[in-house]
């Protein structure tokens, strides 16, 4: 009996990798959407969950809180709350990794021949989609309670850019805890991670407002050059600072993604490659 090889023969050599790797990428990509199409509740509480944090803390917290210099609050936080919705998306990144690994679907990925950058690269590509589209979303939100940019339309796109560019090194990092915590439960328990590491930043409050021990470390963070770079282009208040970092707040917004990226991007496609089959 006479057996009939369908699959399809895979290009050598490295212009055919790459292809590979692209269309293999794109593949993921989709199977990312048609999920999220299919269960919709989860995405719809990651496009609402930031809507509820600048009514929150703009209108309930907001007369209570100080800019340095001056100015209205709600325009001061709203490049914060970008930022940390964007720092917030790595959890779900890692939940729905961890959920894949544990229901078997990286087995199979890995049972089948494609790149195998492709699983981490398409998740990261799904996962920047929807950042883009949570934070179309909430600049949606920010204008309709009286937000604006002053910095002009280069300027402005270079922060939703700088934006993005940050949410794009963090989902390394949701791609790596994925591949690393045991089940969805301990996903979850990033929060305790991801929380302090928002709050002890500029992104409800300057740096120079907090205790002389604790404000280096915020201002350090690299979501605070995040913050305080959008809030230059954005020309909002409370840009600038006394601290180098916070004085070049707009090359530290690249500087920290890049770093991050080249750290967690090679770490999260070798812990793929190392799975136990």
């Amino acid at each position: 009996m006479t057996t009939v090889d369908l699959t399809v023969p895979r290009a050598e050599g490295p212009a055919g990798r790459l292809y590979w790797a692209f269309v293999d990428c794109g593949n993921v990509v989709r199977r990312t959407m048609i999920h999220y199409r299919r269960a919709p509740v989860g995405i719809l509480w990651r496009l609402g969950f930031p809507i509820v944090s600048v009514l929150l803390y703009g209108f309930v917290f907001g007369g209570a809180m100080q800019v340095p210099g001056g100015g209205d609050y709600r325009a001061f936080l709203m490049p914060g709350m970008f930022a940390m919705t964007m720092a917030f998306g790595f959890m779900s990144t890692a939940t729905a990794v961890v959920t894949d690994m544990t229901r078997g679907v990286m087995d199979r990925f890995r049972s089948m021949p494609m790149a195998p950058s492709a699983v981490c690269s398409g998740q990261g590509v799904a996962d920047l989609v929807v950042a883009a589209a949570e934070l179309a979303i909430l600049a949606a939100t920010a204008l309709a309670i009286g937000w604006r940019s002053d910095g002009g339309l280069a300027a402005t796109a270079a922060g939703f850019g700088l934006l993005l560019l940050l949410r794009f090194s963090l989902i390394w990092v949701g791609v790596w805890c994925g591949l690393v915590v045991p089940n969805a439960e301990a996903a979850g328990g990033l929060y305790a991670v991801v929380f302090p590491l928002t709050m002890i930043s500029s992104v409800y409050v300057a740096p120079e407002l907090m205790p002389d021990w604790l404000a280096p470390v915020a201002a350090w963070n690299p979501i605070s050059s995040t913050v305080a770079a959008t809030r230059e282009l954005f020309g909002n208040p409370g840009a600038g600072g006394g601290t180098w970092v916070e004085q070049h707040a707009v090359l530290m917004a690249v500087v920290w993604p890049l770093i991050i990226t080249a750290v967690f991007l090679p770490l999260a496609v070798r812990r793929f490659q190392r799975l136990s089959r």
